[in-house]
């Protein structure tokens, strides 16, 4: 069997592609790679806010998996939209990779407890949640693939970058970790530090279940469509800091998750918890918990003051 697979074209999306490419292989397949550019990764001086959250490092490559260029599509999953269009699915979740934020830099001895000291992020999660808990903290946007956002680090744009442990360990940069955050207090974006592979419903449905039983890890995939679920609900997307983490003990599932304003003023954070078989159920249950105990009127601020701008 020959897999053509979709990704955009940064050295971590082809990371990704590569594992995907080499789990099929070790099943006997044999792969292609395509790198396709998406509208996110040409417009790097605008934020993502700005271009529209929806499909902003997808849309070019679901065209391909539309029009038969491609079988699957690999992705961050953090970077799928919430809610996708109906002939599209996603196949497979791979194992997920730790999910925490982590502070890194070039520079010995950067902490965030510093009284001066400039992150650059291009998630406006962290940015409120920096603004919440560390006021002092300047940041400035920075986008860009890693070793892009890292050069411009080290060329006096910021002093550190906060972004997601996966990438930096997928990409060789562990030892730039200077601060690892705990994720119970910088909850992750939604399907932070996973892989997922999606399809268009024109896929042979026998290549379909052979791609799914050798790709997809069972516990990731209840947890991420769980989140999934809840930023559905929420109708959050990359421009608002929406964020949801859902863990399994046995076949218990808690999920935590919510909203915080941009300034860092309002947060609403709420937790809940029952059976893995309902974890999509826990996420819709999670989001009118946030929802009914103000998240509401942080999400209606949020987009009136995104509209503004």
């Amino acid at each position: 069997m020959h897999i053509r697979i979709g990704t955009r074209g940064s050295q971590l999306a082809l990371w990704q592609a590569e594992d995907v490419a080499s789990r099929l292989q070790n099943q006997g397949c044999t792969t292609e790679i395509i790198t396709i550019s998406t509208k996110g990764d040409e417009m790097l001086d605008v934020a993502l806010s700005k271009i529209g959250s929806k499909g902003v490092f997808t849309e070019e490559i679901e065209a391909q998996l539309a029009n038969g260029s491609i079988d699957v599509a690999v992705h961050s999953a953090k970077d799928l939209q919430s809610t996708l269009p109906d002939e599209f699915d996603i196949l497979a979740f791979l194992p997920r990779e730790k999910v925490n934020d982590v502070l890194i830099s070039h520079q010995k001895n950067i902490s965030l407890d510093q009284k001066k000291i400039t992150v650059g992020t291009s998630s406006t999660r962290r940015v409120a949640t920096l603004k919440m808990l560390y006021p002092h903290v300047q940041t400035v946007p920075v986008r860009g693939n890693l070793q892009t956002r890292i050069r411009k680090m080290k060329e006096g744009a910021c002093d550190a970058l906060m972004l997601a442990y996966a990438g930096v360990h997928r990409m060789g940069y562990k030892d730039m970790i200077v601060q690892e955050l705990p994720h119970d207090v910088f909850i992750p974006a939604v399907g932070q530090g996973a892989i997922a592979v999606e399809v268009h419903d024109r896929l042979d449905d026998n290549m379909s279940g052979f791609l799914h039983n050798r790709l997809s890890h069972p516990n990731t995939s209840i947890c991420i469509r769980a989140e999934r679920m809840f930023l559905a609900h929420m109708e959050g997307g990359c421009s608002v800091p929406v964020f949801a983490y859902a863990t399994l003990v046995n076949q218990h599932m808690q999920i935590t998750g919510g909203v915080i304003s941009l300034d860092g003023k309002a947060k609403v954070i709420k937790s809940v918890e029952g059976h893995m078989l309902n974890s999509e159920e826990l996420g819709e249950e999670l989001s009118k918990e946030v929802l009914n105990s103000g998240g509401k009127e942080i999400l209606e601020a949020i987009k009136k003051e995104l509209n503004d701008e």
